[in-house]
């Protein structure tokens, strides 16, 4: 993970609050452009980069419908940066988040 592009974007107010809100909840692009008054084009951009530095993962779900679609998870609970004798270090608390769990929320919705 490249430090400078971590803070870049969380520097940013929509990424900011697109992650807050996901701490609440899974979301969809239409409930995070909803939730963070953003257009689907700002959102998508900030998924993209909050995807890249893993703070954010997107899976597909299945409604009781069987239709299956996109839901974002925030995959980090804090994010610190410390100072010390002249140099600075980021670090990444993530989300205690089990794969049994991912295998539940992708086939939970099959009655």
């Amino acid at each position: 993970m490249d430090e400078e592009e971590l803070l870049a974007l969380l520097e940013d107010e929509y990424a900011r609050a697109i992650l807050a809100n996901l701490t609440t909840e899974p979301m969809s692009v239409s409930e995070i452009c909803s939730a963070c008054e953003m257009s689907d084009p700002t959102a998508y951009r900030r998924l993209d980069r909050l995807q890249a530095v893993d703070l954010v993962e997107e899976r597909q779900v299945l409604d009781p419908d069987g239709h299956h679609y996109k839901r974002y998870f925030a995959l980090v609970d804090e994010v610190t940066v410390s100072f010390d004798n002249g140099s600075y270090e980021v670090t990444v608390t993530r989300s205690q988040d089990h794969p049994a769990d991912r295998f539940t929320d992708l086939f939970g919705g099959i009655s």
